[in-house]
């Protein structure tokens, strides 16, 4: 699933090449996402610029002139490419977002399980962003708000900091890799965590997800930019993906455990 570095990868990347333009049509090849594509998108855009191209969570958001906003979520597998206008669609391109002057946004979604809506509202006040936390590479985040909100907490520090109340857009692969980072075995109870460890994951997860975004994201399946070039963090992976594999620390051998149906990958020796 594309995690905040890759949607960032893709807000930034597809930014130069829309931000201003106007909307000439949208073309809507398969509308049955994870919800429908509101029947009226197209009317709805058509003749009107983008303001904004911005990031909230794992949604991609384009502003409009007319104060709505076109909300993306990439799902489990999907990606925004610019294409050329001529450039055929493949089987699991189901959305072209068509510019005045010949631009193509290309919203491709093998799994569908992704979603295109409309705000007509504030964004803020969006049924999918209005109850979201705080962005993990803000200020707004840090040590003391995970210890605060982790009082009394029985989860696991793998899900408490995957849950999108807590902080957005720490997914599974990066959840592995700054628990790893910060030393904290990936089962612990998240309201059993001093404040000083707080603090330092707080300081991985950042420090994850920059790099991640640096190196262009995680490409292990389906994950491309806007160029439909994948990125390379998966060269940089600590422990995830790695089961038996050897700890680039310690040399002790990685595990794998399911957290919540998820598979968690930590080094034994590391994590605590």
């Amino acid at each position: 699933m594309p995690e905040l570095p890759e949607v960032e990868t893709s807000c930034r990347g597809i930014r130069p090449h829309i931000a201003g333009k106007i909307f000439a049509n949208i073309i809507i090849r398969h509308a049955q996402l994870r919800w429908p594509i509101p029947e009226d998108l197209a009317a709805q855009c058509r003749g009107h610029s983008i303001k904004s191209v911005s990031r909230r969570a794992k949604y991609l958001l384009l502003e409009t002139s007319s104060d709505q906003t076109v909300i993306i979520h990439l799902g489990m597998s999907g990606n925004v490419r610019i294409v050329n206008q001529q450039q055929a669609p493949g089987k699991h391109d189901h959305v072209d977002f068509v510019f005045t002057d010949g631009t193509v946004l290309r919203y491709n979604d093998t799994r569908r399980f992704g979603c295109i809506l409309l705000a007509t509202a504030p964004i803020e006040q969006h049924r999918l962003i209005c109850r979201l936390g705080p962005e993990p590479l803000s200020s707004q985040f840090n040590g003391q708000h995970l210890y605060t909100l982790s009082k009394n907490k029985t989860a696991s520090i793998k899900s408490f900091i995957m849950d999108g109340h807590n902080v957005v857009g720490v997914g599974n692969i990066y959840a592995s890799e700054a628990l790893f980072m910060a030393r904290i075995h990936p089962s612990r109870q998240a309201g059993r965590i001093a404040l000083k460890r707080y603090q330092q994951l707080a300081e991985c997860i950042k420090i994850v997800l920059q790099q991640a975004i640096d190196q262009g994201g995680t490409s292990l399946r389906d994950f491309v930019n806007e160029q439909g070039k994948p990125g390379y963090f998966q060269q940089s992976l600590a422990v995830y993906g790695r089961n038996n594999e050897s700890c680039k620390q310690c040399s002790s051998t990685i595990k794998q455990i399911k957290i919540a149906q998820r598979a968690s990958y930590f080094c034994p020796v590391c994590q605590k």
